[in-house]
């Protein structure tokens, strides 16, 4: 009888270290420069570093993130490290750039990619408003060995064109990092479209929209673009989280998270958290 104890906990054991659960987060968290009377970002830049601490996301991408925020976000969250270039020149230059927990991850190369014709240098795509990378990294499990690819992203708010372009090469972009090397590809982000636009069809030929694929029903508003406009429903959801295509990594539940202070929202737009399972 104990035999048959003892080998039914290694097997629990066995099935249980198998099975790893990692949280991604994607957040806009609206430039700190821009003039937002009573949310302007030193007035909400503490609940916002509060609420990104409570909920620690093993890998958070962010958006229109400033030097001077990123500074501020990664002195009050010690257990991240940040990777990612900005995506010009200048003093309020944006990134679009992934924090990662180096308590548990170790990042094993890094990379920004512009969003245009020319990737390999500063460059604007098509008929893109404003400048639009790619920051992506390879990173590694310290305990279990195991390794993704995380992708950030921040599509063009204008043109049409560059977000479509731009989601060919990210789709292209994940193809070759799977020749490189087979192992999960995760990419959050702004990608400014709704999911009916042709933009969201092209990344959903190679990549699952977490919100559609999640085992447990999706939780919060529809919506992740508030415009801090407190009072009305949050119904444009155009910030995602894509993963690839694959049984070994499970979309265990997604939140649109509508955390508030004071009746006022920490940005325009809610963050994405996602809860995934990889097994063997």
């Amino acid at each position: 009888m104990k035999f048959f104890v003892a080998l039914f906990v290694t097997l629990v054991s066995h099935c249980i270290l198998a099975q790893t659960e990692m949280n991604v987060m994607s957040y806009n968290i609206r430039l700190g420069s821009a003039q937002d009377g009573e949310n302007n970002w030193e007035n909400r830049k503490e609940k916002l570093v509060a609420l990104l601490d409570y909920y620690e996301a093993d890998f958070i991408g962010l958006q229109e993130v400033q030097k001077f925020q990123l500074d501020y976000i990664t002195t009050y969250l010690t257990n991240y490290k940040v990777i990612g270039l900005p995506r010009e020149e200048g003093e309020w230059a944006e990134y679009s750039c992934v924090l990662y927990n180096e308590k548990r991850f170790t990042v094993e190369e890094q990379h920004t990619l512009w969003l245009s014709e020319t990737p390999n240098k500063m460059s604007k795509g098509w008929d893109a408003a404003c400048h639009r990378i790619v920051t992506y990294g390879r990173f590694k499990d310290k305990k279990d060995k195991k390794e993704y690819w995380i992708a950030n992203t921040h599509l063009d708010h204008q043109g049409l064109q560059a977000r479509e372009k731009s989601a060919e090469m990210i789709v292209s972009l994940s193809n070759e990092l799977h020749q490189q090397k087979a192992i999960p590809f995760i990419l959050t982000g702004d990608f400014n479209a709704p999911k009916e636009e042709k933009t969201i069809a092209i990344l959903k030929e190679n990549l699952w929209d977490t919100y559609e694929k999640t085992v447990k029903k999706p939780y919060g508003p529809k919506g992740t673009w508030n415009a801090f406009r407190f009072q009305e429903e949050v119904k444009n959801r155009i910030d995602y989280i894509f993963s690839t295509k694959e049984s070994k990594l499970q979309v265990k539940k997604i939140a649109i998270i509508d955390d508030f202070y004071d009746f006022k929202y920490p940005s325009d737009h809610l963050p994405v958290l996602v809860s995934f399972e990889s097994k063997k």
